[in-house]
């Protein structure tokens, strides 16, 4: 770990310290899972963002875990180089992907990613890579998985050290992508996904938006994947099966596409309501997809919209707006009354 790191991590330490316990192992958790989880679904909100509903983010999301342990574990790369090297893989593979399927659109695209997921799938449980270790052989064993991705204990990270770390990225992301939606660029990926028609007719390469948005999805499902499996020190090719594809697109409708903070809504009334109470167990599939359908039909951009995007920032703007502004007009316009 970098001397920054552990200056952080030894600032934090209290804060921490409440988490190391069995009780909060459990929360400690969740929350990880909570902000990986989130980052598939910001990378589905991308794509729905531009038109497209890909059921296939599981894809990257597994290449990404994938080339972020090889890199690890296999060639002792640091975390943040691993996580790289997953992030420009699933970047590639999902644009890739985009430039595949440039003449798809509706259901035929939505299928097309689900098979193509599927495929990603099967290839990962046939791929078998490992080299010798001092513990024996590392690497990718086909359907056996990828076991002892062990870079969190072998440099003494703990699980509240490493929740601090992913939260961390979480901000960052969102960060990006709420500034990205104020450029060129975000304008032009929100029009596009609302008439891409229109947009063409405005000199919107529509095309070229789709790929730029496919290659950062794609980024952001696989930093998610890198994370995971040093979370969880273990991945086989079943994890990445169509239902995770499918909630990282439940995530985003839910949550609403008004806002980058949409998907985190999803994600918060899926895993921090729904499966953290345990109060419905065994039913949670049934009342999450209940609820999805429930919400669209009378939301169809999810809770967080943009009317009510739009409507929330006029009213925080009004409230932080200074009184003395305020005040100034008011007299301005009665003196010219």
């Amino acid at each position: 770990m970098s001397m920054t790191s552990i200056m952080v991590f030894d600032a934090l330490g209290p804060l921490l310290a409440g988490f190391s316990d069995a009780s909060g192992a459990h929360l400690t958790g969740l929350l990880s899972d909570m902000t990986i989880m989130s980052l598939l679904a910001l990378s589905a909100y991308l794509m729905l963002l531009v038109g497209r509903i890909s059921f296939g983010q599981q894809a990257f999301f597994g290449l990404g875990a994938y080339a972020a342990g090889v890199m690890s574990v296999m060639f002792h790369m640091p975390l943040a180089v691993a996580l790289a090297m997953g992030v420009g893989l699933g970047a590639f593979a999902s644009w890739f992907l985009a430039l595949m399927t440039i003449h798809l659109s509706g259901l035929h695209y939505a299928v097309a990613t689900l098979a193509l997921g599927e495929m990603s799938r099967i290839l990962l449980g046939w791929w078998t890579w490992q080299r010798p270790s001092e513990d024996g052989d590392v690497g990718p064993a086909g359907i056996e998985g990828f076991r002892d991705i062990r870079w969190l204990f072998e440099n003494d990270v703990t699980s509240a050290e490493y929740l601090l770390l992913t939260s961390g990225l979480l901000v960052v992301v969102l960060c990006l992508l709420m500034l990205l939606e104020r450029t060129r660029l975000g304008v032009a990926m929100r029009m596009t996904g609302q008439d891409d028609l229109l947009a063409a007719a405005q000199g919107i390469h529509v095309t070229h938006i789709r790929h730029v948005a496919a290659a950062l999805a794609g980024g952001l499902s696989a930093l998610g994947g890198g994370l995971y499996a040093h979370r969880t020190t273990y991945i086989e090719p079943a994890l990445f099966d169509p239902m995770l594809g499918v909630h990282a697109v439940g995530y985003a409708l839910l949550g609403g596409l008004g806002t980058a903070l949409g998907p985190l809504l999803g994600v918060l009334l899926d895993l921090g309501l729904l499966d953290a109470l345990r109060i419905f167990h065994g039913w949670r599939m049934v009342i999450f997809g209940g609820l999805v359908a429930a919400i669209l039909r009378w939301r169809p951009r999810g809770l967080l919209d943009e009317p009510l995007v739009l409507r929330l920032s006029l009213s925080l703007r009004h409230l932080l707006k200074p009184r003395g502004i305020a005040s100034a007009s008011c007299i301005r316009k009665g003196a010219r009354r």
